[in-house]
């Protein structure tokens, strides 16, 4: 059960062949990621913010759950972003395209190849009649597709993992 601060995260995960048709994006987003050592905290930087003009900066706790996990965020300003992107962290950075329902993360640096793609949802019955596009792969509840575990995986890992549900 959620705190009264915590929301439930109803999202699915889909394991992409790679990013969609360029003509289908409605929106792009640079999104930098910092796993901040020994906690369940990620410090958030999206660029350009939801409405295209400002930066968006957000710390955020996920903690799993069965059927879904619970979400808790603060919109930070520059200065408190400042402060708690110079605790130690691993990082990732990605391009989200945004193709509704579904958001497609485009992974850089030890990740490059790597696309995900997901979609969020407000009941459970949406959810469960959600039907995902040909060629992708749910893996929503497999654990090595989370961003706190891919942010530590290697390259190689990563390819295994793939090469293993394909």
């Amino acid at each position: 059960m959620a705190s009264r601060f915590e929301l439930v995260e109803r999202e699915r995960r889909f394991l992409a062949p790679g990013p969609p048709p360029a003509d289908a994006v409605v929106a792009t987003r640079t999104i930098h990621d910092r796993y901040l050592d020994g906690t369940r905290l990620r410090v958030r930087l999206m660029m350009p913010g939801r409405d295209g003009t400002d930066a968006e900066r957000k710390l955020t706790q996920k903690v799993p759950g069965a059927p879904w996990g619970t979400l808790t965020t603060i919109y930070l300003s520059a200065d408190e972003h400042a402060a708690l992107a110079s605790l130690p962290a691993a990082t990732l950075s990605k391009t989200r395209l945004s193709v509704p329902p579904l958001g497609y993360d485009v992974f850089d640096g030890h990740l490059a190849g790597l696309v995900l793609a997901e979609v969020e949802f407000d009941s459970d019955e949406s959810a469960a009649r959600f039907v995902a596009p040909p060629g992708l792969v749910e893996v929503t509840h497999d654990e090595r597709f989370t961003g706190g575990r891919l942010v530590r995986a290697s390259s190689d890992e990563v390819r295994g993992w793939i090469s293993s549900l394909r």
